[in-house]
């Protein structure tokens, strides 16, 4: 799977850590509902670090289509909240299929 990190490039993250990004997704989302600033900041940072440490850059002279974008790490709660509102499944929806 091709993640894209606003700002930050491509990462290929490999199935055997889908399952990890799948929980601290819904950590994020717990996060979210609860409208709480400072627990958001650490389960986003959470999923983005998890992100960039399992994940291999994908060269930037690549032409690769990301499989999911993700907001920055400035990203507020609001616009990661709408994200989410998109589908009702977190920001990895409907993975692994």
């Amino acid at each position: 799977m091709i993640m894209r990190v606003m700002g930050e490039g491509q990462f290929e993250v490999g199935d055997d850590h889908v399952n990890l990004l799948n929980e601290l997704d819904a950590e994020l989302v717990t996060a979210v509902d609860s409208g709480d600033e400072e627990l958001f900041r650490l389960a986003y940072g959470k999923l983005l670090d998890a992100v960039k440490q399992y994940g291999t850059p994908v060269p930037l002279d690549s032409l690769e289509p990301s499989d999911l974008i993700l907001p920055s790490a400035e990203a507020t709660i609001d616009e990661v909240r709408e994200l989410l509102m998109a589908d009702g499944e977190g920001v990895i929806p409907g993975y692994p299929e």
